[in-house]
Formats: C-alpha cells, structure tokens, sequence
C-alpha cells in the first residue's frame, strides 16, 4: 500500500519474508502462554523469551534498514528540511528500540 504522498514504504518488496516472521512470533507468543499455563519451568521460558525477543529486533532491525534505505534517504534527496525530518523520525525510532 503507497504512502499519503503515493510513496511505497521501502519493505514493500519484503513484505511476504516479515509476515512470515511475524506469524512466527505470534506463534512463539501462544507457545509462552501455554508454557504459562502448563506452569513450565521458569528458566525455560525465560529462554523462549529471550528467542522472541531476539526474533522482534530482527523484525526491527530489518524495517529500520528499509526505512533508512528508502524513505530516508527519498526525502533527503526531496530536500533539506524532509530529510532532517526523516532523520530525526529514525533517531526516535532508534531511541526507542534501543530502550525497549
């Protein structure tokens, strides 16, 4: 789906490789609440915790390198003030991530 201005997000062309990745987590996310429920042993959730989490930063980490290849990087070339904006979005973006 393009963007307000009919800009294409830069994970368009990846879009298949995320969801399946994301519907794995879904699944990991079920697999810790049944570990919850089944009262596993508290380190081997931890464990699988640990999987997904690794597994959202990879999510992350590859939607912010799109971002930076393409939305950036359009709007630096659309102007100065565009790309400062696109810039400081990704910094924030980043802030967070590295804060969660």
């Amino acid at each position: 789906m393009a963007g307000e201005s009919g800009h294409q997000h830069g994970y368009i062309h990846r879009k298949d490789d995320y969801l399946k990745r994301l519907r794995r987590i879904e699944g990991q996310a079920r697999g810790l609440q049944r570990m919850v429920e089944e009262e596993q042993y508290c380190i081997d959730i931890l464990t699988q915790v640990a999987a997904m989490t690794k597994a959202l930063q990879a999510v992350s980490l590859g939607l912010l390198e799109e971002h930076m290849h393409h939305c950036v990087v359009d709007a630096a070339r659309s102007g100065d003030a565009e790309g400062r904006a696109k810039v400081a979005e990704a910094l924030e973006a980043i802030t967070r991530l590295v804060r969660s």
